[in-house]
């Protein structure tokens, strides 16, 4: 028996209460708030993505390749280089850009599914952007030999003390609030949201700025009349920024569970060298390790935007794979439906042009001043007979559909299901659910069309995933096993661990109409039940509980595998 494991990450709202009796309710609010069930629908944002073990594995290897260049720097840290006056000017504007497009590719994710995580970590993005900009500023011979703006000593010290608290603050109220709900809706309320904090963000940057430049006097100082060295303070506050940044990173390690967590851990190790040189090398400006510990800055800065580029690239590659599969299995129905129709009307022309024109030839009977009488009855003989011709002929055709597409089907249980897992990739990921699979291997195929079985899977999965909305994420599992029933059966169970269905519903869980979601129309498992019975196999509830369901189709071998 073959197993395997894939995992995933989520949402997706729990959903009960009668199916018909709102379904006029339903309708009726569709148009008020449509895009509420959007992000549940389709939640595909790389911030709710887990890590997998190969993400994992390249985040080690780049933190392992920092830790090295660290080591490799340090022995040198303190040899004196020459002063490159365009060097932080340069570095740092490349760097606030590098914030900025990553703060606008976050407030992208959070107007898609709007979480408060997500809007705090873009607002600490551009607090990092903008402070980092602003400190090129006020840098002695940057832009001006005493600053733009600023003392030309003190305030690009204090500036760089608010990006380096301000920063991992934000990634630390990251950490705290990224398992709860979301901030609101996406499209105008979240648009509203973000322009409301991009707008605290800036009056903020511009108080903070105006204090450590134009009141720079009233502050402590950094520096003592030389711009290379700093004072006992300097030191101190570069050991506190240094504490403060491990918290965060501890703090994260501890919490981390997606794509977006494991990188930020891997952008707060790069910030670590910024520190430990000004604590070891006493802040001495245009050394080796001075110029090295900028690097490394600039570097964690680019970090989760280039992850943030390339798993958008991923996505957009799988979303293309998806769409080019769905239209190609819609334009194969639409061949099929083509096919059948114009055989029912190929079929049905010489009945009906017989019927009409009987019809024709009986009122101009009716019409004539003496009608005879056994004319006419041969007319509405012939009238009959051609209108039974044609009613056999549409259940002729009917049979015919149902034996092409039943009958002489034969379709491979597992291959269906491992299509269906890929297909609702995207949905177990974003809802953080893990899929095992027990496959027994070389099953035979059962007499069902391909299509049906697919969409019937398709339906008891997402039903397991609205069925697990409400259980906590590190408790999301589905479970697909496969075996044989004797020689003639073969069996496919779908197992979630959700919250259940009560005992009142089971008896009814397979009704039309019936259902226990919000939003749903009772009508999945009704057909899929219709469809698995017309193949002579069945579809149950096998058991269902606190910890969960588990629905089970039966289906006979194809008779096809059995001659063989």
């Amino acid at each position: 028996m073959s197993q395997r494991k894939y995992l995933g990450l989520v949402s997706g709202p729990a959903a009960s209460g009668p199916g018909i009796a709102q379904a006029g309710q339903r309708r009726a609010n569709t148009a008020a708030a449509p895009a509420h069930d959007d992000e549940q629908e389709f939640p595909l944002i790389i911030a709710n993505m887990p890590a997998t073990p190969r993400q994992k594995a390249w985040a080690v290897g780049v933190a392992v390749l920092l830790t090295v260049a660290a080591a490799g720097i340090a022995p040198f840290a303190r040899i004196q280089l020459g002063q490159i006056n365009g060097f932080v000017p340069v570095l740092q504007t490349a760097l606030s850009l590098a914030e900025l497009i990553t703060a606008a590719l976050l407030f992208a994710q959070f107007a898609i599914q709007p979480q408060r995580a997500l809007l705090a970590l873009a607002s600490g993005y551009v607090f990092s952007g903008s402070f980092a900009f602003l400190q090129t500023l006020t840098f002695p011979n940057g832009y001006a030999p005493a600053g733009v703006i600023g003392d030309g000593l003190d305030s690009p010290a204090w500036l760089y003390v608010l990006w380096h608290t301000a920063f991992p603050a934000a990634i630390l109220v990251y950490g705290f609030t990224k398992d709860h709900s979301t901030a609101g809706r996406p499209g105008r309320p979240a648009i509203a949201a973000m322009a409301i904090t991009i707008a605290c963000i800036a009056a903020t940057v511009a108080g903070l700025t105006w204090i450590v430049t134009a009141k720079a006097e009233f502050l402590p100082s950094f520096y003592a009349n030389d711009v290379r060295h700093q004072t006992a303070l300097g030191n101190q506050v570069n050991l506190i920024l240094l504490l403060w940044n491990m918290t965060v990173l501890t703090v994260l390690f501890v919490r981390m569970r997606t794509i977006l967590d494991l990188w930020l851990m891997v952008t707060l190790l790069a910030y670590l060298p910024n520190f430990l040189v000004a604590i070891i090398g006493s802040s001495v400006r245009f050394t080796i390790g001075w110029y090295a510990a900028r690097g490394f800055v600039l570097i964690g800065s680019c970090m989760l935007l280039t992850v943030l580029l390339i798993e958008t690239m991923f996505l957009y590659s799988r979303l293309a794979s998806v769409i080019a599969l769905q239209r190609r299995e819609r334009a194969n129905r639409l061949l099929s439906i083509d096919a059948v129709t114009g055989a029912i009307a190929h079929e049905l022309r010489s009945p009906l042009g017989a019927i009409s024109l009987n019809a024709a030839t009986g009122l101009s009977h009716l019409q004539a001043a003496s009608p005879e009488l056994e004319d006419l009855e041969n007319i509405l003989s012939d009238i009959e007979a051609d209108a039974n011709r044609a009613a056999d002929i549409i259940s002729s055709i009917r049979e015919m559909t149902i034996k092409t597409a039943h009958g002489g089907a034969s379709t491979n249980v597992e291959d269906v299901a491992e299509l269906a897992l890929k297909l609702l990739k995207h949905d177990l990921l974003a809802n953080g659910i893990s899929v095992a699979t027990e496959f027994q291997g070389n099953i035979p195929p059962v007499s069902m069309d391909g299509t049906e079985l697919q969409q019937i899977v398709l339906n008891l999965c997402k039903n397991a995933i609205d069925a697990m909305s409400s259980v906590p994420a590190d408790q999301r599992q589905l479970r697909m096993k496969t075996g044989l029933d004797g020689g003639a059966t073969v069996r496919l169970s779908v197992e979630d661990s959700g919250t259940g269905i009560t005992p009142r519903h089971q008896e009814r869980i397979f009704d039309p109409f019936f259902t226990t979601k919000q939003g749903g129309m009772g009508l999945g498992l009704a057909i899929s039940s219709n469809l698995v019975a017309r193949c002579g196999g069945k579809l149950r509830l096998l058991k269902s509980g606190v910890k969960g369901s588990v629905f089970e189709l039966e289906m006979p071998i194809s008779a096809r595998a059995s001659v063989l």
